[in-house]
């Protein structure tokens, strides 16, 4: 009996289940090349000192949710606080209504927030956040987000005019199995260097000092923990290292495991340096408002409004499945993701009923067809800016609950 070993031929699409299958080629390639050598790091931050770990030295810098619990919940209160001395409110004073914002993962689908944003702009009722939060493409358009109005002719540039060659350089199979991962993301950290400079972090901070905060969230692969940074902070403390480290987060939050490079975050305990393995906040939810394990209501008592960005579909995608081992490992990761959204969708909607936040979301309709061919497809990302755009500009119907929440 003859066996077809015929491979599939390469196309446009390559690197997508490429990157889709990655995580599980990765660990079968780990298993069996266990001797091998791989690239070179500083040590992992021991288990025990995990929590006391400090980028820059900062203690405000980021937060594992867990373990720093109560140090986030100061750092809202102390929000609340700069909010109050920049509008002039005394200690008891009744703090006006707030908005916050979450913006999802999705890749190249982020075309779709920055059209949302823009067009949410030229319907001229954009509200100015309190919070900001972000997690893998999301964490990119966070800060333009953040900074609002003023910087949506960057945020349509960053997410119309960018192709596959400003986000990544493939490495090639062989060079791949011993590196990291199967691409190089240089042009990434080259392409957010672009845009976030010196006066962005200046604005950035001079937002924080208000109390508004920008968090957005990468995965510890070596603590097996959510990472969530404090940006406004990071920008705020004046330190040599923090541009650099602010570009290197945005850069590790959109890291897709085992297709994009993860990045090396330097740290310190007790003079002793480390480095921690950080990859795209995805690996543990696609998008986040506030930490489960904080109720807003203890941060403060007002009326609260969140809107959520998921760049992406509520509906799941039909394919014809080959029978072959990468389109089933991809069709499967991509399964995984997208219920993954789904979920965060839910949790954080009965999150918010429970703790009385008005709920808004917006998705990517069935109704948007175009096809895309391949990674980051420009034409594709120009229609969808495009297709948020004007449902944002002509007011955009939120939904008050998740389509497939029955209610």
């Amino acid at each position: 009996m003859r066996v077809s070993c015929d491979r599939e031929p390469l196309s446009a699409a390559t690197p997508r289940r490429l990157r889709q299958a990655s995580v599980i080629v990765t660990a079968a390639l780990a298993v069996l090349l266990a001797g091998c050598s791989s690239p070179e790091r500083l040590p992992p931050v021991p288990r025990a000192d995990v929590a006391r770990a400090m980028p820059l030295g900062l203690a405000n810098a980021r937060f594992f949710p867990g373990p720093h619990r109560d140090a986030l919940l100061a750092e809202f209160e102390q929000a609340v606080e700069r909010q109050r001395q920049a509008q002039g409110l005394g200690p008891d004073a009744k703090l006006p209504s707030a908005e916050v914002l979450a913006i999802s993962g999705g890749g190249d689908n982020g075309a779709f927030g920055a059209g949302v944003l823009v067009g949410w702009t030229a319907a001229g009722d954009r509200p100015e956040f309190e919070l900001v939060t972000g997690v893998s493409t999301g964490s990119l358009l966070a800060p333009f987000a953040f900074l609002g109005p003023a910087y949506d002719p960057q945020l349509k540039a960053v997410y119309t005019t960018i192709t596959a060659d400003d986000v990544y350089r493939t490495r090639g199979l062989l060079n791949s199995i011993y590196n990291d991962a199967f691409s190089d993301t240089t042009p990434l950290f080259e392409h957010i260097s672009k845009y976030v400079d010196v006066p962005m972090m200046a604005a950035i901070a001079a937002e924080y000092e208000k109390g508004r905060l920008l968090l957005v969230a990468s995965t510890d692969l070596d603590a097996q923990s959510p990472s969530i940074w404090n940006i406004g902070a990071i920008a705020a403390s004046g330190h040599p290292g923090a541009l650099d480290l602010i570009r290197n987060i945005l850069r590790a939050s959109s890291a897709v495991p085992g297709f994009f490079q993860p990045v090396m975050i330097d740290v310190e305990v007790d003079g002793v340096a480390y480095q921690e393995l950080h990859v795209d906040g995805g690996a543990i939810a696609q998008m986040f408002l506030y930490p489960s394990n904080i109720d807003p209501n203890e941060i403060a008592h007002r009326e609260r409004k969140a809107y959520l960005i998921l760049n992406a579909r509520d509906d799941p995608e039909w394919t014809d499945v080959d029978r072959r081992t990468l389109s089933i490992a991809g069709r499967a990761i991509s399964t995984m993701i997208h219920y993954s959204g789904t979920n965060d969708l839910m949790r954080i909607y009965y999150n918010t009923r429970e703790e009385g936040i008005d709920y808004n979301l917006a998705y990517i309709g069935e109704e948007f067809t175009k096809p895309e061919v391949g990674d980051f497809d420009q034409a594709y990302m120009i229609s969808l800016f495009d297709y948020g755009y004007q449902k944002a500009a002509h007011g955009y119907p939120w939904l008050k609950a998740p389509p497939f929440a029955g209610e």
